[in-house]
């Protein structure tokens, strides 16, 4: 039985990184057509086909998954054995995490808390859409991802995602909202306020609200970013429904006040990942730490 071609398999493992045929062979200065022949006498090889094709982009098969988890892992070990006999020091694991751009930072670096600072641990944080971070992970690039919002699970990528924390969302705004007294339906009617887009799980919670109560808010601003969320609160613009830990520094030096918390509107987090035949190890610690109530943020 002839051996397994490693040649191929390295050019299938660069390929299936980057998700791009013509980019791949630009890189390793390959003509497209070399790379290809390269690929296809690895899946003859393996019995499989490797990829399929959806317009311009290449998406791995199953086995195509499994050939990337056992290639990731072959040369990994490869690396690690050239650290070690080089002596250059301890071997590093690398994690590569994606997150919403929109999410609030401190969930971020409370998430993170368990590998902060080891010396052992390489990061490599991303950020972006919904669709790019799924897309970065279903392709592999990327370990776990942290979003707002449970993606669609499917048979082509098998979403696993874990609910990690929730917290509550309020109205914050300048301290000189508080001097009308008013109460949040008197609020919410007679000033303007800046709300989350239509895509947030958030602004759909806080459009029942205000169906509920009867209300059609003023709307001073859309925003896809909690911290020009917080910016325009400081400068007066409306009052911002968002969670306070976003505006911490703000509320604990009197810039801004919260003044009512959202019935029924909350802000929740998921870390989510893809079933891997080899998964990265630094994700169970992770999910580990936001267990059994043990997940905080101060």
């Amino acid at each position: 039985m002839p051996e397994l071609n490693y040649h191929h398999l390295r050019y299938f493992r660069a390929v299936a990184h980057d998700g791009n045929l013509t980019r791949t062979a630009e890189r390793l200065n390959l003509s497209q057509s070399a790379l290809s022949i390269q690929i296809k006498q690895l899946e003859e090889r393996l019995g499989h086909a490797l990829f399929e094709r959806r317009g311009r982009q290449l998406y791995l098969t199953e086995a195509g998954r499994i050939a990337l988890d056992h290639a990731d892992t072959i040369f990994s070990t490869g690396d690690e054995l050239l650290e070690t006999l080089k002596e250059t020091g301890r071997i590093r694991r690398a994690i590569r995490i994606g997150a919403l751009a929109t999410l609030s930072r401190n969930f971020q670096m409370e998430f993170l808390r368990p590998i902060l600072g080891r010396t052992d641990v390489d990061m490599i944080l991303r950020s972006g859409s919904t669709s790019e971070l799924l897309g970065a992970l279903g392709s592999l690039n990327l370990d776990i991802v942290l979003l707002n919002q449970a993606p669609m699970s499917d048979a082509i990528t098998p979403f696993v995602a874990q609910h990690v924390y929730q917290q509550r969302v309020s109205l914050v705004g300048q301290p000189s909202y508080s001097g009308s007294g008013l109460k949040l339906a008197q609020l919410l009617a007679r000033h303007p306020v800046i709300l989350p887009t239509l895509e947030s799980g958030v602004r759909s919670q806080f459009e029942a609200l205000v169906a509920r109560l009867g209300i059609v808010p003023q709307i001073a601003a859309e925003v896809d970013d909690m911290a020009m969320m917080r910016l325009l609160a400081r400068e007066g613009a409306g009052l911002a429904v968002l969670p306070p830990i976003v505006v911490k520094g703000e509320l604990e030096a009197g810039s801004l006040v919260e003044f009512d918390a959202l019935p029924g509107v909350i802000e929740t987090f998921y870390a989510v990942t893809v079933k891997r035949r080899f998964p990265n190890p630094l994700i169970r610690l992770l999910l580990e730490a936001t267990e059994d109530g043990k997940f905080k943020i101060t």
